[in-house]
């Protein structure tokens, strides 16, 4: 499995197509979500992703403070299958770049609540109340680096 790390700018038209199928293929379709899936914010992302001769397994972004939240950011987190242990490995990656790209001491996402188990194994607390976000269940979620 490759690991890639690359800012907007950096991603060839193959890349960010496939990143952006693979997006729209578990958001839109699979959870029949219509959303605003191309929000702007790609453009301001470094893009994280685990690959294999297949294609891109799973996905992240890392945003910088100010983008999307005072905090370091993480968002559109996505694996093309399940079960295999795809999600734990991008987390960890994303969790580095953050703190290596951004030096975040705190890293902020926004959970869809069916998920907040998974990010609270990856030092994710809950900090609000459950709000809908294109009518899917959500949660505000914090990671303090440990001391």
């Amino acid at each position: 499995m490759q690991e890639h790390i690359k800012h907007f700018d950096e991603l060839t038209p193959d890349e960010l197509y496939d990143i952006i199928k693979l997006r729209i293929d578990v958001f839109v379709v699979e959870q029949e979500c219509a959303y605003m899936e191309l929000d702007g914010l790609d453009k301001k992302a470094v893009h994280v992703w685990l690959s294999d001769d297949d294609g891109i397994k799973a996905y992240l972004r890392v945003m910088d403070r100010g983008v999307e939240h005072e905090f370091v950011s993480i968002g559109r987190v996505v694996t093309a299958a399940r079960g295999e242990g795809l999600g734990r490995r991008i987390m960890d990656l994303g969790i580095r770049v953050a703190e290596e790209l951004f030096g975040a001491d705190n890293i902020y996402l926004e959970a869809q609540t069916y998920a907040q188990g998974f990010y609270a194994k990856h030092g994710f607390s809950q900090v609000s109340d459950v709000f809908m976000l294109d009518g899917i269940p959500h949660v505000k979620m914090v990671r303090q680096k440990a001391e």
